[in-house]
């Protein structure tokens, strides 16, 4: 049995989506609507948080905020993110199932911890709305967590520590440093860390390197250390208490936490 009572996973660039793709183009297309130009880099910048927050940061980033001010004569506000953000949604609602796949190895690894008497509960920056599209998708290769939750259920998403208070709730799991949170970016592990609970960064699935499993495999062991060690400092710096490759790897961690 193990010293865990749960473990609480992100969803995109964690459990599916390996490299976190289906937000980016999204973004692009939902800034074009407005006349705006923006990078696939600018795009995952603030990936992990609420839509809503992602766009908001966007939008003050120097380059978009310029864009704004040129196109519209004043600074981009809430009411104009608001308008991206009404955009934006319906887009990502289609286009999030079609990248649902999971990371490889993931329903294994799910197996492997429910059968060492873990709850499974989930958090994600993806709305309500967004996630009804790619739970299906997940549920048909055999992902269903035992809770899920969204941005826009409570007052206040990452990197506070609501979404985990909830998980806790509904998984009836307890202490927080019995409860594992695995998430692919800074501010996912922020909402561990703000929980109390043990924090595990994905570094090669996630956001920060942002490459397809045929991308990586097609890479040089030095080219691929270099990726990991990127993404590894900044689940590091957001917290992240273990760091690894995939979610492939989380139950042969478990089993070492236990032991020690």
């Amino acid at each position: 049995m193990s010293r865990f009572t749960a473990v609480v996973f992100d969803w995109a660039g964690t459990t599916v989506d390996f490299g976190s793709f289906a937000p980016m183009g999204v973004f692009v297309k939902a800034f074009a609507e407005f006349g705006l130009t923006v990078t696939i880099d600018e795009a995952r910048a603030p990936m992990g948080v609420a839509k809503w927050d992602h766009i908001r940061v966007m939008m003050d980033m120097p380059s978009i905020a310029r864009q704004w001010q040129d196109a519209h004569g004043r600074a981009p506000t809430d009411a104009d993110v608001d308008e991206v953000y009404k955009v934006f949604v319906p887009m990502n609602e289609k286009v999030a199932a079609e990248y649902a796949d999971l990371v490889p190895g993931c329903a294994e690894a799910i197996a492997a911890l429910r059968k060492m008497g873990l709850k499974i509960g989930s958090t994600t920056g993806y709305t309500r709305s967004i996630m009804e599209n790619v739970l299906p998708v997940a549920a048909a290769q055999g992902y269903v967590p035992d809770n899920l939750v969204c941005s826009d259920d409570l007052p206040e998403g990452r990197p506070g520590p609501l979404g985990m208070y909830q998980c806790m709730i509904d998984l009836a799991a307890y202490p927080p440093d019995s409860i594992l949170k695995v998430d692919d970016t800074a501010p996912g592990i922020a909402e561990g860390v703000s929980a109390g609970c043990v924090t595990v960064g994905v570094a090669l699935s996630g956001n920060a390197v942002g490459k397809t499993p045929q991308e990586l495999v097609a890479l040089s062991e030095t080219e691929i250390a270099t990726l990991r060690a990127h993404a590894t400092k900044i689940l590091v710096d957001a917290g992240a208490d273990h760091v690894i490759d995939t979610v492939a790897d989380l139950p042969e961690l478990v089993r070492r936490l236990d032991t020690t």
